[in-house]
């Protein structure tokens, strides 16, 4: 005589059914695709906007991050730099001002921290000297980037 199989587990024995694994095992799987969805659409410019610069120029690049109040000099706008350029995001010079480690004329005084330096120092010691400067300029590259993605629309 064939049986079928429970789809219950015995009573009192506390064992999960394969309903109870088929729905977990659904839930983990939904749950791994979801979290590599939204890390697909958050870009490497991104990720190192909100890690490295969000604290003094805000989420939304406006200036106003959370420690403004605290800093000599206001963070400009960071979604108006194209519209202070006559409508052309001025990529070179955000890459030097990011970078930091090259004088950028007219910029006056350095009010920001010198991120290709601070950068490199970690790079470099996962990725040797010369992987490390290549790496910096690639993540500073994705930084600007992601900075020119952000620019207002001009009317």
């Amino acid at each position: 005589m064939i049986t079928k199989r429970r789809s219950k587990p015995l009573p009192g024995t506390g064992k999960p059914t394969d309903l109870h694994i088929k729905f977990a095992m659904a839930a983990a799987l939904a749950s791994v695709a979801w979290n590599a969805a939204v890390a697909q659409e958050m870009s490497y410019g991104e990720a190192e906007y909100l890690n490295s610069c969000a604290v003094c120029h805000g989420s939304d690049a406006k200036g106003d991050g959370p420690l403004t109040d605290v800093l000599m000099k206001r963070p400009p706008d960071l979604t108006r730099l194209s519209e202070r350029n006559g409508g052309r995001f001025p990529y070179q010079r955000v890459f030097a001002v990011i970078d930091g480690r090259y004088v950028v004329s007219g910029h006056g005084d350095r009010d920001m921290p010198v991120w290709g330096r601070q950068f490199l120092e970690e790079d470099a010691k996962v990725y040797g000297p010369s992987g490390g400067e290549i790496v910096t300029t690639e993540r500073i590259h994705n930084l600007a980037g992601y900075i020119e993605s952000l620019q207002r629309s001009l009317p």
